[in-house]
């Protein structure tokens, strides 16, 4: 004689899974109600990293009125030279075109920050001598004895002082162009390696 078991059916559970339709709803929901603070833009790239905005001293070289040339006339604007530095090693230069100076300089002192470059020091000064050459312009830096101070022109000095170099004998062959002797230095200092190769 075979036994029958009671076999209990069990009622169907209705599942809580909503339609497609319903579900994107719901997400949509969820982003609306996101803080304003964590949202991000389509084309932000910054991955939640925050900007260091640092101090950076800045000087001006040259301040220029350049004109463009157009079918219906003139159009003038100003360019500004700057160099950038926090004067404890990073330097950079930038350039900039704008309707008034303030403007000129925003952009050129953005460029800069873009474009810092670190500079090997030993303690005050440059670890040995270089000459360096870029277009017409050759200058020579030279390492400086504790007390000596900046020897050197308006370009190169701005670039030396904003490097945060207090030691340094310099000299300027060549083209007089303060611009080029600015990118001069800058590439020079740029070049310096704890010793020399």
């Amino acid at each position: 004689m075979t036994e029958v078991k009671n076999l209990q059916v069990k009622p169907e559970i209705k599942s809580n899974a909503s339609s497609p339709t319903q579900a994107l709803e719901k997400i949509r929901i969820k982003k609306r109600q996101r803080p304003v603070e964590n949202r991000r833009g389509r084309h932000d790239r910054s991955r939640g990293r925050k900007e260091k905005h640092e101090e950076l001293d800045s000087r001006i070289i040259s301040i220029r009125r350049v004109t463009r040339v157009y079918k219906g006339g003139k159009r003038m604007r100003l360019s500004v030279v700057l160099v950038a530095g926090d004067k404890k090693g990073r330097v950079g230069m930038g350039v900039g075109k704008g309707a008034d100076v303030k403007a000129a300089e925003g952009k050129a002192m953005a460029y800069a920050k873009k474009h810092l470059v670190m500079i090997e020091k030993r303690g005050d000064t440059i670890p040995y001598e270089l000459f360096h050459k870029k277009g017409a312009a050759k200058i020579f830096l030279r390492p400086a004895a504790p007390g000596t101070g900046i020897i050197a022109g308006s370009a190169i000095r701005a670039v030396v002082e904003l490097a945060g170099i207090k030691d340094i004998l310099s000299k300027v062959i060549g083209s007089r162009s303060s611009i080029n002797n600015a990118y001069a230095t800058l590439e020079a200092l740029s070049l310096l390696r704890g010793t020399r190769l």
